[in-house]
């Protein structure tokens, strides 16, 4: 039985992690790599580190933050925020990186994808995916917005996903933006709709609050992995409790040494 990974996320601006709610009203978490080595000794899977301004500042991510955190590191890194060429994510690979995850760039020129997968492989290409429900519509007209959710674009997060894979991408990094920061669980009909429409993993992403969330979103959204941010930050929730949980629960995890 392939095992549910829990994932680690540091949203970076300034080289400092941060974490807000539904995108705004954000508060200072930590550094960097203190964050990312504290929860890789906890049993984290992987961690994700996102710039998340660089994009609306138009500039590429911030190198020196990435390579500190990958010092510390002994699990797979993602980083993200940024990247809008190949050459872009060939140096945040020699900065440390294991897989990089793009977003707006994607979005805008899809070819990106193809692009880097040929360079580096497909299992090092993650397409990141802010999503808000549409009121009144159906879940699989969920609007995908860009620029740190600052732009809607007009497409459906389930047809985007389709055409990510299809392009090459070897994962979905879906974010509910409605749930985002609300630590109320993560939209699992939004998470089952894009895991439903794909064959490639799918991440989970926004609303993590408690265990039975990630049981949950593992269960009902059909989820491969599930990512957190502020319950791991503020040391609401241990990864290392959080795995007991889920295995008394019966997901089948990887357990800390």
């Amino acid at each position: 039985m392939l095992t549910k990974r829990i994932i680690a996320c540091l949203d970076v601006r300034d080289g400092r992690v941060v974490k807000g709610i539904q995108f705004v009203d954000i508060v200072d978490a930590g550094d960097p790599a203190e964050l990312a080595a504290r929860h890789a000794a906890a049993g984290a899977d992987e961690i994700v580190f996102l710039d998340i301004t660089a994009t609306h500042e138009g500039r590429g991510t911030l190198l020196d933050a990435v390579r500190r955190a990958a010092r510390q590191l002994f699990v797979p890194f993602t980083v993200g925020g940024g990247i809008r060429t190949a050459d872009e994510a060939a140096a945040i690979f020699d900065a440390g990186a294991d897989k990089i995850s793009i977003n707006s760039a994607a979005l805008a020129r899809p070819e990106l994808i193809g692009e880097i997968g040929a360079r580096f492989g497909a299992q090092a290409v993650v397409v990141a995916t802010d999503a808000r429900r549409a009121p009144g519509r159906p879940i699989t007209e969920a609007e995908v917005f860009v620029a740190g959710g600052r732009t809607p674009t007009g497409r459906s997060a389930v047809e985007w996903a389709r055409e990510a894979e299809s392009r090459g991408a070897g994962e979905i990094l879906l974010t509910s933006m409605d749930a985002d920061g609300t630590r109320a669980g993560f939209d699992c009909e939004l998470t089952a709709a894009v895991s439903e429409a794909v064959q490639i993993p799918v991440i989970a992403s926004g609303g993590a609050g408690n265990a039975q969330h990630f049981t949950q979103v593992f269960r009902e959204g059909k989820a491969d992995a599930a990512l957190a941010a502020s319950i791991f930050h503020f040391g609401i929730h241990d990864v290392r409790a959080l795995k007991a949980e889920l295995q008394r629960d019966g997901i089948a995890v990887r357990l800390p040494c």
